[in-house]
């Protein structure tokens, strides 16, 4: 059963009330869904999940959280970035259902674009395991 996605009003005043919020020019969120066209048609990549022309009903998703926190804090590290957090449901999630948020503040938008970039690349491909039904 998918988790309740934190409130981004809440973790944008939570980051602006972090002593970092001095340096952070700008904030980013990312908020990952699960949507009905599988990952095999919109990337055009081979998958073990749904095939293109069926539609997904819902995934498996799961994640490593020490992976995530590494990852996170690779991204803490980079040249600009103030602020980051991190939010990943678990279970059997339908379409629609929130997958994962993410917050970067940082200095410049060219480092915040980059960092939160690179930071969901990493967790996409690197943290999680998601395993997409067919509807």
């Amino acid at each position: 059963m998918a988790e309740q996605m934190p409130s981004i009003d809440a973790w944008l005043a939570e980051a602006k009330a972090d002593p970092s919020f001095r340096a952070c020019g700008m904030y980013l969120v990312h908020n990952g869904t699960v949507r009905e066209t599988p990952k095999a048609e919109v990337r055009g990549i081979e998958t073990d999940g749904v095939q293109p022309g069926s539609k997904v009903g819902g995934m498996t998703f799961s994640y490593d959280r020490a992976k995530v926190d590494a990852a996170v804090d690779v991204t803490r590290q980079l040249p600009g970035i103030g602020y980051v957090r991190v939010w990943l449901n678990e279970g059997e999630l339908e379409v629609g259902d929130d997958i994962m948020l993410v917050l970067i503040g940082g200095d410049i938008r060219p480092r915040v674009i980059d960092a939160l970039q690179t930071l969901v690349g990493t967790i996409k491909n690197e943290c999680v395991s998601e395993v997409e039904h067919r509807a």
